[in-house]
């Protein structure tokens, strides 16, 4: 029985686990540290960064109302209903006239209110200006009302 005794005292376990020694907090779950050689797959989402909207008040300096319009469900009947929100933008240069489509970017907050500021939008060519006025004329092919009789 001593030999038993004397080879458990000779043997010494080297476990951080014997005395208490390992805190509990590191065994909890693992933690997830990315691959730095690798990059995410996971694209950014930027909602609601850029909105576009009409501006409606410009009588303040360096500040235009721009009244923004989304298209939402209805709560009840599920049907689509404009939903309208206005927003107060910067605008450095007073630029913008009342009617003037907007391009709203966020940015950081300039005052209480204003944490966007007011960018021009290019407006959309449209299809008489391309197409010279003349309606179904996209494949150059005539119509038959210009059609010589």
């Amino acid at each position: 029985m001593t030999s038993l005794t004397s080879s458990l005292l000779a043997l010494k376990l080297s476990s951080p686990f014997t005395h208490g020694s390992t805190p509990l907090s590191s065994l909890s779950k693992p933690h997830f540290f990315p691959n730095p050689k690798r990059p995410a797959l996971v694209p950014v989402i930027r909602a609601l960064k850029t909105m576009q909207g009409r501006v409606v008040c410009a009588t303040n300096d360096k500040t235009v109302a721009v009244e923004v319009v989304r298209l939402a469900p209805h709560p009840k009947y599920k049907r689509r209903v404009r939903k309208k929100k206005k927003y107060q933008a910067h605008d450095p240069d007073n630029q913008f006239k009342v009617g003037d489509v907007v391009r709203l970017e966020k940015s950081r907050p300039i005052s209480k209110t204003k944490s966007f500021v007011a960018l021009p939008v290019l407006a959309r060519a449209t299809r008489k200006a391309e197409g010279g006025g003349e309606a179904g004329n996209d494949l150059g092919i005539p119509l038959e009302s210009q059609l010589p009789a």
